[in-house]
């Protein structure tokens, strides 16, 4: 006897992925494929959206001919932040302008010096990065208005294939989230329009699907590349970060989890918005609003790694990290500021002109030294996160790439202070669209039973009391050198590179 199945589709930055779930929540098939972050100019990111499409082709149906079960739903996830503008036939007027996108740093330096940025943060919670929907705008009215003109819609990657899906041209709330949106009635706020100087450009901003709204059926034709029926319902789940929670089962206030992938990124699930404190990090809506995801999203994760790995001469990150665990904690003195993204860091803090760097180097230093400290230093930042979030968390869940290594698990217990967890699954964004779904349709009641239904922790990793200890003191190194460092300009010369 056949079961049903469930599509659950994970358009990350730079990998596609198609997951086929079975009805116990279990990974029948998953396809993945690469994709590419087109950097035109320094500090640009943007992907042909077009491109990203046929990627989500291909991995269905590559997907699918693993299978036999029938899909009866197709969910959805996909990154967050950025511009994909279309016209008003649903067309592509340029590529997509992408979350990681560095062009509008100078503009953020200014709203932030002007106190724009804290203004709309006390509104929403919520601070602005140089890759949101209102730096790009802001860029494109001074120097590509042309295109402005030509764009009837400003989507995010998921809400670009919600409408190759089903037609329907909008985002969900948790998309919206940052940086416009009203908390309190889930729609755009105009004030933080226009704070931005932006109202002449609201147009833009397309419909805010509300928890239950999110859920349409498939076209004819889309259904047709696809391989699959006419008339599925599709739902599209929150963006990746937030369907990542979802997936490793922080669902209620309190749980925590931190994504050691693209970016580094520490979430607390939260009963409401918190616009005190420095503005840092951004609130995602999580489920209407009983609930809010507080999120620190770094600019700077796994790229790190890949980018050691090189420069020390390895093959990549898990033979970094083969290096790295060879060497004691702390580096034999080694500190490193792991601000190596072009455009800055976003969270726990902002700064377009962040750097990396290493401090306190010797003729005495090996490479393994040096690996060591890439991990320390991308280890503190997690804590870093969790002190600007300010709520006490008993358990911190650990998903994507980064996870895999149970060395850098156990030491984020013991850079943290908190015990660390890891999923039983491999592809948590697309388990969480594949909760969402569950819940949308009707087949869960809440995200809560869904969650505990399906969600399957494997490992977990206690502080040890003498490391947790020492790396408590590094932490407070880490702050001071990376102080004298912003106080510096991050780097005698940043022009034209990393200022590594």
């Amino acid at each position: 006897m056949k079961t049903m199945s469930v599509l659950a589709i994970d358009v990350g930055t730079t990998m596609i992925k198609s997951v086929v779930f079975d009805d116990q929540g279990g990974e029948l098939a998953v396809s993945r494929l690469a994709t590419e972050v087109l950097r035109r100019h320094p500090g640009w990111a943007e992907q042909d959206m077009d491109t990203v499409w046929n990627a989500v082709v291909y991995t269905v149906r590559t997907a699918l001919s693993e299978v036999a079960d029938p899909v009866w739903l197709v969910t959805f996830t996909a990154q967050g932040d950025g511009a994909w503008l279309v016209d008003a036939a649903g067309r592509p007027t340029g590529p997509a302008i992408l979350w990681s996108d560095g062009r509008a740093g100078e503009l953020l330096t200014r709203w932030q010096r002007e106190g724009v940025l804290e203004e709309a943060f006390r509104r929403n919670g919520s601070l602005t990065c140089s890759g949101m929907p209102n730096a790009v705008f802001s860029w494109l009215a001074a120097h590509d208005p042309e295109r402005l003109e030509r764009s009837s819609a400003s989507l995010t990657a998921a809400g670009w294939l919600f409408h190759k899906l089903t037609g329907v041209t909008a985002v969900d709330e948790s998309d919206a989230s940052a940086p416009f949106l009203d908390h309190s009635t889930g729609d755009y706020d105009p004030d933080v329009v226009a704070l931005f100087g932006l109202t002449p450009y609201a147009r833009l901003l397309p419909r805010v699907l509300g928890e239950h709204e999110r859920i349409a059926e498939i076209t004819g034709g889309a259904a047709a590349q696809l391989g699959l029926p006419p008339g599925l319902p599709v739902v599209m789940a929150p963006y990746d970060i937030a369907s990542t929670a979802r997936g490793v089962g922080v669902v209620n206030p309190g749980q925590a989890c931190s994504i050691l992938g693209t970016t580094l990124c520490t979430e607390i699930v939260r009963e409401d918005v918190d616009t005190s404190g420095e503005p840092s990090g951004i609130t995602i809506a999580y489920r209407g609003r009983a609930r809010v995801l507080r999120a620190f999203p770094t600019l700077n994760g796994a790229e790190v790694l890949g980018w050691a790995a090189r420069t020390l001469g390895l093959d990549g990150p898990p033979e970094l990290a083969d290096a790295a665990f060879g060497a004691p904690p702390g580096a034999h003195g080694v500190l490193f500021l792991p601000y190596l993204s072009p455009a800055g860091e976003r969270a726990p803090f902002l700064d377009p002109r962040a750097r990396g760097s290493f401090w306190g180097l010797s003729l005495e230093h090996t490479p393994a030294d040096l690996a060591r400290s890439v991990f320390d230093g991308l280890s503190l930042v997690l804590r870093d996160s969790l002190a600007a979030a300010r709520t006490t968390v008993s358990e911190l869940r650990l998903c994507g790439g980064g996870a895999n290594s149970d060395a850098w698990c156990q030491l984020i217990a013991d850079a943290t202070g908190v015990p660390t967890a890891r999923s039983g699954d491999t592809e948590l964004g697309a388990k969480g669209a594949f909760l969402t779904g569950l819940v949308l349709t009707g087949a869960e009641s809440s995200m809560h039973s869904a969650a505990a239904k399906y969600v399957r922790m494997r490992t977990s990793w206690e502080p040890d009391a003498e490391r947790a200890g020492f790396y408590a003191q590094l932490y407070e190194e880490f702050l001071r050198w990376r102080g004298l460092a912003r106080d510096a300009g991050w780097a005698a010369r940043t022009e034209g590179g990393t200022g590594v």
